[in-house]
């Protein structure tokens, strides 16, 4: 009954002219702030997220032609958008379980909530999808008890994970030292050349295994390799950020990446990656365009 309230609610609003059908996409809606949106399926959710909420949400983006530049599960608090026509209000269309598409502004969408430059591959004037999928909803308190119970036991996990870590080095002889962060890296070719510095387009090859040298994923074999402007929020793993901001065109190296510096506590949204797994990468540096390419 609460469901069919908030969704009766949500028919109101686009029939009393809060939103209107849109002109550019064709089964959207467009809101006052020039959202066009879409709710795709329904969840068990009785009412949409609220600012100070943690969510966790698998989200992509992609350009106007449907190219996909990122996809990922992550968690966050909400708070109140930033301006009209932010991706929060679309966080806010949904309830648990819901998911959606949008389409909103990339420029500001860029400046303003990733706090980075317009990559190259996406015009001024142009829009970006993006793909919702509301996987959990929680109060400041639920959130609260649960990173207290999470921390009682992760110290444990912790050292568990520093073991595996450790025989594994030791049975491929690695002595190479890890990072201040943890993240181990084992570099297999060295050049001269462009510097990876925030605001560069950056073109790289991965592939991801396993520490037992099971494959998870790789742009080798899909044969695309993946481009990013560096320094943007939500494009790649931490410990993946934290090497690519080390390296310089045409380098490659291997990566040991404990799980807090890759998929932590959820694991990836497909669920190939369990929560609190050691992942490796093997890294290329394809091409560092520096800062944005007009």
């Amino acid at each position: 009954m609460k469901k069919f309230t908030y969704i009766l609610v949500a028919a109101i609003l686009t029939l009393t002219g809060c939103s209107n059908r849109s002109k550019l996409y064709p089964g959207f809606s467009v809101n006052k702030s020039g959202i066009h949106y879409k709710l795709v399926s329904l969840g068990d959710g009785v009412a949409p997220a609220q600012p100070t909420n943690y969510i966790t949400v698998n989200i992509s983006y992609r350009t106007n032609t449907d190219s996909l530049f990122f996809q990922g599960v992550r968690q966050f608090q909400l708070g109140k958008p930033n301006y009209e026509g932010s991706v929060d209000e679309c966080f806010f269309m949904l309830a648990q379980g819901d998911s959606g598409t949008f389409y909103l502004k990339a420029k500001p969408f860029f400046e303003k909530t990733l706090e980075s430059n317009l990559p190259n591959f996406i015009k001024p004037n142009d829009f970006i999808r993006i793909d919702i999928k509301m996987l959990e909803i929680k109060t400041q308190d639920e959130f609260q008890k649960d990173m207290e119970a999470f921390l009682s036991w992760i110290d444990d996990f912790s050292d568990y994970e520093k073991v595996i870590i450790k025989q594994y080095l030791e049975g491929e002889k690695i002595a190479v030292k890890p990072t201040e962060s943890g993240l181990y890296i084992i570099p297999q070719i060295k050049t001269n050349r462009t510097p990876v510095e925030v605001g560069d387009t950056v073109t790289i090859h991965y592939e991801g295994r396993f520490l037992n040298g099971k494959i998870f994923d790789s742009t080798r074999k899909r044969n695309e390799a993946f481009q990013f402007v560096y320094g943007q929020k939500w494009q790649v793993i931490p410990g993946l950020e934290e090497a690519i901001g080390q390296m310089r065109e045409g380098e490659k190296a291997m990566l040991i990446v404990p799980s807090y510096l890759a998929f932590g506590k959820q694991g990836n949204s497909s669920g190939i990656i369990p929560a609190f797994t050691a992942v490796i990468f093997e890294l290329e540096i394809v091409e560092v365009k520096k800062g944005i390419q007009e």
